[in-house]
């Protein structure tokens, strides 16, 4: 648990340092939104580039972890949006309810605790985990949404509208350029990385401060959605963990790869779903309890499962 504890510490120290400098009135209303779009059309964007940029296809070939980890992400992802969508709720909000149960930590926390855990070995497939959380199930999100808000808007060419958003969004279009460096066979300009490792690195710290500005904000009303944070932090925690360690059984896989997976889908929820409320102006308060109370519990559950394995 104190490994677990000694990663998870920066996370809520970023957090913190957000809701006091917002409690503390150094920064005002707006500085949520404006923080965000930074990271979403800058910080972000650079980060995809540059782990995809540096991507080389022979290093992270693991058919059967991407199988696994792929999988167990997309059918939590397919099924949380689907339940959601009963409830009703718009296609957009499910589609981020989605992300919330799907959209591991991978970047902030799973590679220091897959270095820890598992050793330097994990560290391939966990860079396969992060690639397939920010570039499958968050773009998956990102269509989902695209395609809710415009049918909201009732356009009667929604199939044109929504392939418009999509070509103009920063987290599609940065990946999509960042792969076109290891198949060119080019290499980035030294001046560039370091510009990309600069802004790139921001984006975790910007997203979290940017979190903890939205938790000091004053409650309209005192009703808290315990019911839709507690469901998700469960579809994350829980659901996610015991398909992934299914389906590596199933495919075979060896036990460092076995493991890499399960940890990687027992991490708690990033902050992309949060950026992708905030972003889209969607309601954020669910989003921002399940950020956090998964983050909380996943020091018991993540704890746990690294002990049972030792």
């Amino acid at each position: 648990m104190f490994s677990t504890l000694m990663v998870v510490l920066p996370i809520f120290a970023l957090i913190f340092a957000g809701w006091l400098v917002r409690r503390l009135d150094v920064l005002g209303d707006g500085a949520t939104a404006e923080l965000n779009r930074y990271v979403v059309y800058l910080a972000l964007p650079a980060l995809l580039f540059d782990v995809i940029a540096h991507t080389h296809a022979a290093e992270i070939w693991q058919p059967g972890f991407i199988a696994v980890f792929g999988l167990s992400s997309v059918i939590v992802f397919a099924a949380t949006v689907t339940f959601r969508l009963r409830r009703p709720l718009p296609l957009a909000d499910a589609a981020i309810d989605g992300l919330n149960a799907a959209y591991a930590n991978t970047g902030f926390m799973g590679f220091p605790l897959a270095l820890v855990a598992l050793g330097p070995a994990a560290l391939a497939p966990t860079t396969i985990a992060a690639i397939m959380t920010v570039c499958v199930v968050f773009a998956l999100a990102i269509v989902l949404v695209e395609i809710g808000l415009q049918a909201e808007g009732r356009r009667s060419d929604l199939a044109l509208k929504v392939a418009r958003s999509l070509v103009r969004n920063p987290l599609l279009i940065a990946p999509a350029l960042g792969a076109l460096v290891p198949l060119s066979g080019a290499a980035v300009p030294l001046p560039a990385e370091t510009f990309l490792k600069l802004l790139g690195g921001s984006a975790a710290p910007c997203a979290l401060v940017a979190l903890g500005l939205f938790l000091a904000r004053p409650r309209v009303s005192d009703e808290r959605p315990v019911a839709a944070t507690a469901l998700l932090v469960g579809l994350k925690l829980v659901a996610h963990p015991l398909l992934a360690y299914g389906l590596a059984r199933a495919f075979g896989l060896p036990p460092l790869l076995l493991h890499t997976a399960v940890l990687m889908a027992a991490l708690p929820t990033g902050t992309g779903p949060f950026m992708l409320a905030e972003f889209y102006r969607r309601e954020a308060a669910v989003t921002s309890n399940v950020v956090l109370v998964s983050t909380i519990v996943s020091i018991l559950t993540v704890s746990g499962y690294l002990a049972a394995i030792r």
